[in-house]
């Protein structure tokens, strides 16, 4: 019986020793196809654009940044305060907002392309434009949602520009929302304050109408008892009488006050002057209409917001592009030299 060594191999099994000195048979084969492919990704790897991306994180703003808005809000005013949560989240409405995207792409980003980029067509335009500048939340900060604006591009310096026009363009239209909401806000106070003044004058001219009415009615009753002047009262009792003249007594003053009174009553011109607290309400309306905010005063995001740039490119990734040639290049190159060796060797005269 023969043993394991003299056991004769069959005509198709390849050990994996001749596979090995098959292989270093064809070396030169399996460097001639290797080093093409090598030699492509190396070239690759040192000639390829590389794309860098550059983010700027935006944080909440202070209360002092928005300390504007709350003019006249708050206390007795009606109008709650504005919170930081609040402008914050305005403003990354607006940077996620397809109106802001389409003026910055617009009068932005087109610009700095070269015209041969421009030529191709809108939407590959504004395709490339999406995929290359985006905004994505990377946690919260304060109870707040934090936020990075992301350029991928070749040049981080143009990146940076980018991203601080970017997001100043948001924040511009954020604050024209704010400050307009606030205005809003303001208007809706005024006309609440002035439809409260234009009740107060009815009111008051409804009374002084009812007045003139029950004293004409008092100075007929004086007229037919002819009683031209208050009666003659004793010291003691002249309080409590003078306090009593009115209602079914006001007769009791004499037809000559009664008369004097009714003749003033409809000679006044104004109530104004005999409503309380009408004058105050006056002022909180010119107060209202006249305020002004001040938008450069006025921050939606936080005033540490800074660019943050990359210090090696995120593509090509040099050593992994070379190494992944060389795993291909002498892939390629075993595989050819096996073949090339299996079919040399059954060309071969058997012996």
């Amino acid at each position: 019986m023969l043993n394991e060594r003299q056991r004769p191999r069959r005509d198709d099994e390849i050990e994996l020793v001749d596979l090995v000195r098959g292989i270093w048979r064809q070396k030169v084969w399996v460097g001639l196809v290797a080093a093409p492919i090598v030699a492509a990704g190396v070239a690759y790897a040192l000639m390829a654009t590389p794309v860098y991306e550059v983010k700027l994180f935006v944080e909440p703003p202070t209360q002092n940044d928005i300390a504007q808005l709350n003019i006249g809000r708050g206390r007795e005013s009606g109008l709650s305060p504005v919170t930081v949560k609040e402008v914050y989240e305005t403003h990354l409405q607006a940077l996620q907002s397809e109106a802001v995207r389409n003026t910055f792409f617009r009068d932005v980003y087109l610009p700095s392309l070269s015209e041969e980029q421009r030529r191709s067509s809108r939407d590959a335009l504004y395709g490339g434009f999406n995929k290359a500048l985006t905004v994505a939340s990377v946690g919260n900060k304060g109870g707040s949602a934090r936020y990075a604006i992301s350029a991928v591009v070749s040049d981080p310096q143009q990146a940076t520009k980018w991203l601080v026009a970017f997001n100043e363009l948001a924040a511009e239209s954020a604050k024209l929302e704010v400050i307009e909401s606030s205005r809003s806000d303001m208007l809706i106070k005024a006309g609440n304050l002035e439809s409260q003044i234009n009740s107060a004058k009815s009111s008051a001219r409804e009374e002084r109408e009812d007045r003139i009415a029950q004293l004409k009615e008092a100075l007929v009753v004086a007229k037919s008892v002819g009683l031209d002047k208050p009666p003659l009262i004793s010291e003691g009792l002249s309080g409590q009488v003078c306090s009593a003249m009115g209602g079914a007594l006001t007769y009791l003053r004499g037809s000559k006050a009664l008369e004097a009174e009714i003749a003033t009553l409809e000679a006044r011109s104004s109530d104004e002057p005999f409503i309380k607290g009408l004058r105050e309400k006056q002022e909180e309306v010119k107060f209202y209409r006249d305020l002004k905010l001040d938008p450069s005063a006025i921050r939606v995001f936080g005033k540490g917001d800074a660019v943050e740039l990359p210090g090696q490119p995120i593509r090509p990734k040099k050593s992994f592009i070379v190494l992944l040639s060389l795993v291909l290049g002498l892939g390629a190159g075993f595989f050819i030299g096996i073949v090339k060796d299996f079919w040399s060797r059954r060309g071969a005269p058997k012996i």
